[in-house]
């Protein structure tokens, strides 16, 4: 007899749905041990699930299987890779030797990793698992670690409900007599916070500020060059709460990626706010972008739908800094391996900062001593394509005594949040109908319906081209920082005004273009 129940493997960050097929005979010699036999590309963590399949069936009161069973996860083509299998493994044997009803595991799936005492441990990836076995025409149920049942019941729809099990006498016990409540789908608030860091925190910094008042209106990418201790970081941390709230799809595209990585727990099924990351100067191309044997997801998508923070920006190795062009210009990444590609998902918003010059004092009045070749070079290891990627760039100056000692005195980023998500909804609507959704994510034929700009504003980016020797890249950067700006202010056409606020930000003073 032939028992079927179903599971998914993890690819990337979705999920295939995986057969979970056992055949129990009697051993061709009958003095020869029983055994159990995986097979369907399994990787190593599968294969050992053997073992803990015989210690977890002991301690719950099973008998171990007499004869051979073989055990088939179809498609058989597809590496599966994890002990998530455990459980779904398990009610299979279970119902071939008649401990299961096993004309109920067809309408059942299951994940989970098997304790040696018959407990069910949490697995990665529920919340794509959740979402893929809600398309199987007929599956009724989903039996997961109570750890995961929270994410799970989130993606679960259509008819699967979600089952919290805690150890495989439990699971048995449900397929028998279905005597277990469904999870119910978390009713969770999807308004997010703006965080416990607050702009009102920061002393000074005005100009800085309202750059990343533009940057976050018009999803624009930023640099933020100052001497050590002016307040770079405590600005960028800042910056991801001053987001506009994420979409419910968003919030979902954004947790898939955390689960994926086992990043989420029975406390935080979802990620509510825009995630903030900030890898070290010293992390690797793979742990940036993702990658690897069996790919992940890296630092990129993680910030997926927030902001990725580069501190110390030049300190990064220039093959780290090269491989962030495509997904700042496309928003995936795709990781190419000889067994088949991964795309994962990387919207993200760049917020770097870096010092002057490798003293970090950047003037001579500030006590540096470098000389004009050694700023050269270590403003050098941005390379120009990088730098035309950033849209507004931010002197950060040092504060003055006055200012030190003054109280801090400026608006909260509850109030330039509000500004924000007005400039926000001024966009989607201008896009309405089109695949953008942001000003920083305009198409050139976007650019030439909604930046159309007088003679006298014509001037003025002619001057600017010809005076900092601006690529095409830079000049459709400037009408889209300018398009925020009046987004900003309420305009509806982009004015004197705004295209020249728009390129300042184009150049920092410490920086020297060729």
């Amino acid at each position: 007899m032939i028992t079927r129940t179903f599971s998914a493997a993890v690819n990337g960050i979705d999920a295939q749905v995986v057969e979970i097929e056992v055949s129990n005979f009697a051993a061709p010699n009958s003095a020869q041990e029983s055994s159990i036999s995986i097979v369907g590309l399994p990787d190593t963590a599968v294969k050992e699930s053997k073992e803990r399949l015989i210690s977890a069936f002991c301690s719950s009161g099973f008998t171990p299987p007499r004869n051979f069973s073989v055990v088939n996860l179809a498609p058989a083509d597809l590496r599966k890779e994890g002990a998530s299998f455990d459980l779904g493994i398990a009610l299979a044997i279970l119902g071939a030797n008649d401990c299961v009803k096993s004309r109920h595991l067809l309408f059942a799936g299951a994940i989970g990793e098997l304790a040696l005492d018959g407990k069910i441990r949490p697995v990665k990836g529920a919340l794509p698992v959740a979402d893929c076995l809600s398309k199987i025409p007929g599956l009724r149920a989903l039996l997961v670690p109570k750890e995961n049942a929270a994410e799970a019941a989130l993606a679960a729809h259509g008819n699967l409900k979600v089952y919290a099990v805690e150890s495989l006498k439990q699971a048995v016990d449900f397929i028998n007599t279905g005597n277990l409540t469904p999870v119910p789908a978390p009713d969770f608030d999807f308004a997010n916070s703006c965080g416990t860091d607050d702009f009102a925190d920061v002393k000074g910094q005005f100009t800085a500020k309202r750059a990343l008042e533009i940057a976050a209106a018009g999803g624009h990418n930023v640099l933020m060059v100052g001497s050590p201790g002016t307040g770079k970081s405590m600005l960028a941390k800042r910056f991801a709460g001053i987001l506009p709230p994420m979409t419910r799809e968003e919030i979902l595209e954004t947790s898939r990626i955390h689960s994926v990585l086992g990043l989420l727990s029975g406390n935080q099924p979802i990620l509510k706010n825009r995630p903030f990351r900030s890898p070290h100067h010293t992390t690797s191309d793979i742990g940036l972008i993702g990658g690897g044997h069996d790919p992940r997801p890296g630092e990129i998508s993680l910030a997926h739908n927030g902001v990725l923070f580069m501190d110390e920006f030049p300190e990064f190795k220039r093959s780290v800094l090269e491989v962030l062009r495509q997904p700042l210009e496309n928003g995936e990444i795709t990781i190419s391996r000889a067994a088949g590609n991964c795309t994962f998902p990387a919207k993200f918003m760049l917020c770097a900062a870096m010092n002057p010059c490798p003293c970090g004092r950047g003037s001579v009045a500030l006590g540096c001593k470098c000389s004009a070749n050694e700023k050269r070079k270590y403003q050098k290891r941005i390379s120009g394509p990088m730098l035309d990627r950033i849209d507004i760039m931010i002197d950060v100056k040092q504060l003055t005594p006055a200012e030190l000692l003054k109280a801090p005195s400026g608006e909260s980023s509850e109030e330039i949040r509000k500004r924000v998500v007005a400039a926000r909804l001024k966009q989607l609507k201008r896009f309405e109908g089109r695949k953008t959704n942001c000003n920083a994510a305009m198409s050139s034929r976007d650019l030439q319906d909604f930046c159309r700009l007088s003679l006298k504003c014509e001037q003025h980016l002619r001057n600017a081209i010809d005076m900092f020797k601006l690529s095409p890249r830079a000049y459709d950067r400037i009408l889209k920082v300018a398009r925020t700006v009046a987004d900003l202010r309420g305009a509806d056409d982009i004015d004197e005004t705004a295209l020249l606020e728009a390129i300042s930000y184009r150049k920092s003073e410490f920086f020297s273009q060729e």
